[in-house]
């Protein structure tokens, strides 16, 4: 018994992996982002005004990460950086044209449908999946990884696509 449900968590671990990497996919071919890169500027677009810092503090990503993203999406004309007007040593980063256009375009994110979904459930529920998840990267030997909260296989600085 113990080794079919040990099957059965493997399986619904799979189809985990699968679907983040579906949804990857599906997110390359239409706006040729990654994940990070999407999140990234759906943040930036959100704002008036938004700094590196408060985007990486968000998202919960570093801020050489934010750097390299920006970077990227600046080399795609989705992004600019300008300074603050009071504070030139200010950094203001904002959505051009284009990087709107890729936001509407984009297909609906794994990680917001998730998002959405998990706070409706009970808080009783989410710690209870919680706790599982936690658990199951223990008995995986990846407590130690860092990672960011996100959906997504590769890595979270990366400039293209898988």
């Amino acid at each position: 018994m113990s080794s079919e449900i040990a099957s059965l968590t493997l399986r619904a671990l799979r189809r985990v992996l699968r679907a983040t990497e579906i949804g990857s996919r599906r997110l390359a071919s239409t706006t040729g982002l990654t994940p990070s890169q999407w999140l990234v500027l759906r943040e930036i677009g959100s704002r008036d005004a938004a700094t590196p810092g408060a985007v990486a503090n968000t998202l919960q990503f570093s801020q050489a990460t934010i750097t390299a993203i920006v970077d990227r999406l600046e080399e795609l004309g989705l992004v600019q950086r300008r300074r603050g007007d009071r504070d030139k040593r200010q950094v203001i980063l904002s959505a051009l044209p284009a990087g709107q256009v890729a936001l509407v375009d984009s297909p609906d994110l794994l990680q917001t449908n998730f998002t959405e979904r998990f706070a409706q459930l009970p808080l009783w529920e989410q710690s209870m999946l919680l706790a599982a998840a936690e658990r199951l990267s223990v008995l995986m030997d990846a407590q130690h990884i860092d990672a960011a909260p996100l959906l997504d296989s590769g890595a979270i600085d990366r400039s293209e696509p898988a």
